[in-house]
């Protein structure tokens, strides 16, 4: 007993220090949430127990939890007391636990005349006009307040619990300003005197204020570029982890957004590891669709595979209720999970294309970028997406229609109505374009093989005209990039092409540990050597292609085996210009007999090779018809050395039977007009 007595005793001196003598202190219970201090004639820098002595803080922190009543008289002395003190022990949050008989008395030399301990008070122990201090509203104190700095002045004024609603009411504010203005109240506030104060308080109060108001706090310090390894960000965090038992929807939605804003470190990652075991036990639970989705954005790409099929069927179970905005969402936050649900997907589709107009440019790009990370391809979700724009096309910027052709050409999906509508607008108005520009327009359209008409070769007469103003400002490797692109939509601006031949600039380029590089030289030496012949092509001389082992189509070599025979094709065939091709055939200028490789061919001119390329689909544009540019060129210059080509789809050879195959082949090998005399001949040649 006399242990608890002494405790007490000590932490009571102790605040007796604090407290000027000739002011009046009245302290009422502090519950779970509220804090209630009523002060008379107090000084707000007073209140900070930053200002105590550091040995005393942690002791006083707690005291005031939920742990004492005093009523005093004129003057709250250290000694004499004559009226009596009345305590109320709340064992919640208190770590320093106070436990006592009923009624005890310490003696009065240690200078207190007689403590009587109730488990009640009655009426007469409650102070009665006094003025409690009204809790601070975020809202309204944002309306009020017009700047950081105001907010900080208003809590310097009078601080009031909870403090974490200035923080909210300063992300208000912040998040109605332009960039710059944004920029210098952040340096305004972080340079007020109150600002500090401000911190020490929040994290004083954090284990007792409620834990939603705890997150809103984090959340807009985030938001606020407070740094995430200050101590204040780190305790908040610590203490989220502590009480994320606590956690409801409304809590379990706000912090899936503030961890989805943050960068990983030691706190965060066991945060996010809480949460996921929070979410596994109640996302059943959940009923709001919009809590549902951030935290599917939230669990992250490396959270269990069972977790993810859970939210997946909680998703689907929730399709029915889903919004347009929900559907728009839903594509986002499957990505940041990297979990590619192929029926939540579709029917999240069905309702963006469903409800396409008016839909925001921010949107049409996030569900774009997320498609291409989910490597997700609808066709009816590009096309509708693609028709509302081009429809639209003049409501829209030239960078914002160009940022979407660059995702579409991502995806490899190739819309002509759209493409030619650009190509009209960058003719009629080249001057809007700036160098990076130009470099992605050449991109799209020559990885895309896009050609529209007759206005193709003004198109690429308007893109390098455009280019060559800039050639004083251009890298090396951004000139290569635009020339590659040329070369593969086979238009040769020689202004542009004679800077990259000099030596130095090609030796800059090889020098580089980039491949792509002496990739794209190569395809410039083929191009100038092929379709201009130009002679200054000798000079570029790029590395050769390092020997890599190959494998050609098993099914097709077995395929032409059982239709030709062995000694009537050759695989794995190496030509100039590093070309490779799968299968070599020579068969008769009219393609109606296969000549054996073992005949000497007395004239090339009766010969026809005939080049058999196995392709896969991403050498296609995303309806599978159309050759991307890579293929196109090689196609270009196979029949430039003579060869007939003749494209056989790896996916489609795959599904077919070995008869089916020998079929397709047998199709595709010999001409039209010999087609229904071809048994004949086969027979004849074996």
């Amino acid at each position: 007993m006399n242990s608890r007595a002494g405790s007490f005793l000590w932490n009571f001196r102790q605040f007796s220090t604090l407290v000027p003598t000739s002011r009046t202190m009245r302290l009422y219970p502090l519950g779970f949430s509220r804090l209630k201090i009523v002060y008379s004639n107090w000084n707000p820098r007073n209140l900070l127990l930053s200002d105590f002595g550091n040995g005393v803080q942690s002791s006083i922190r707690y005291l005031f939890q939920d742990a004492l009543i005093f009523k005093s008289g004129d003057n709250f002395q250290t000694k004499g007391i004559g009226t009596e003190t009345v305590l109320t022990v709340d064992r919640l949050l208190c770590p320093r636990r106070l436990s006592f008989d009923s009624k005890h008395s310490l003696d009065p030399d240690d200078g207190l005349k007689k403590i009587t301990f109730h488990q009640k008070a009655s009426n007469e122990d409650v102070l009665t006009k006094e003025t409690k201090p009204t809790p601070v509203n975020y809202k309204k104190l944002s309306q009020e307040c017009s700047s950081l700095s105001d907010v900080l002045d208003t809590f310097s004024e009078g601080p009031v619990f909870p403090s974490s609603n200035y923080f909210s009411a300063m992300w208000i504010i912040a998040k109605r300003m332009s960039d710059d203005q944004k920029y210098v109240e952040k340096q305004l506030m972080f340079n007020h005197p109150a600002f500090n104060q401000l911190c020490e308080q929040v994290m004083r109060e954090s284990k007792i204020m409620h834990y939603d108001h705890l997150l809103f706090s984090l959340h807009a310090m985030v938001k606020l570029g407070i740094p995430q390894n200050t101590l204040l960000v780190q305790t908040l965090l610590r203490v989220v982890q502590e009480r994320i038992n606590e956690c409801d929807e409304k809590c379990l939605s706000v912090l899936s957004t503030v961890l989805e804003a943050m960068e990983p470190c030691k706190n965060v990652d066991v945060l996010r590891a809480g949460l996921r075991i929070l979410v596994d036990q109640q996302v059943w639970k959940i009923e709001r669709v919009f809590t549902l989705q951030a935290v599917i954005r939230c669990v992250g790409k490396d959270a269990p595979i069972a977790l993810k099929r859970k939210l997946e069927m909680k998703a689907l179970r929730e399709l029915d209720r889903f919004s347009d905005l929900n559907s728009q969402h839903m594509f986002e936050a499957l990505a940041a999970m990297n979990y590619r649900s192929i029926i939540l997907l579709d029917e999240c589709s069905k309702m963006v294309i469903g409800n396409i107009h008016g839909c925001p440019f921010k949107v049409l790009i996030n569900i774009l970028q997320s498609c291409r990370d989910l490597q997700y391809h609808n066709l009816d979700l590009f096309k509708g997406i693609a028709d509302y724009v081009a429809t639209t096309i003049d409501i829209w910027k030239l960078k914002q229609v160009l940022f979407l052709l660059i995702l579409f050409e991502n995806l490899g999906f190739r819309h002509t109505d759209l493409m030619d509508l650009f190509m009209k607008k960058v003719i009629a108005d080249p001057a809007s374009l700036n160098m990076k520009s130009i470099i992605r327009i050449l991109h799209v359209y020559s990885s895309l093989n896009h050609f529209y008409k007759c206005q193709t070769s003004e198109f690429q007469e308007v893109m390098a005209t455009s280019l060559t103003g800039y050639l004083r400002h251009i890298s090396s490797e951004n000139l290569l990039n635009a020339v590659c692109s040329f070369c593969l939509m086979n238009h040769f601006p020689m202004a542009l092409i004679n800077p990259l031949l000099q030596k130095d600039i090609i030796n800059e380029l090889l020098m580089s540990a980039d491949e792509r590089n002496a990739h794209k030289l190569r395809i410039l030496a083929a191009c100038l050597k092929l379709d201009i012949s130009c002679h200054n092509a000798v000079d570029l001389a790029p590395p050769p292609l390092p020997s890599t082992a190959l494998y050609p189509n098993v099914k097709v070599a077995d395929a032409l085996s059982s239709l030709l025979g062995e000694g009537y094709f050759s695989k794995n065939r190496q030509l100039p210009h590093n070309y490779h091709i799968d299968f070599e055939v020579r068969m008769d200028i009219n393609r109606s007999q296969v000549l054996p490789f073992s005949d000497v061919v007395t004239s090339a001119a009766d010969t026809q090779r005939v080049a058999v390329l196995c392709v896969p689909r991403s050498a296609y544009c995303l309806d599978l018809a159309h050759p991307r540019g890579f293929l196109a060129m090689k196609m270009r210059h196979l029949k430039v050395m003579g060869f007939h080509v003749i494209l056989v789809r790896n996916w489609e050879v795959e599904r077919l039977e070995m008869q089916d195959v020998v079929t397709l082949l047998k199709t595709k090998l010999y001409s039209a007009e010999a087609f229904l005399t071809a048994d004949v001949n086969l027979q004849s040649t074996c």
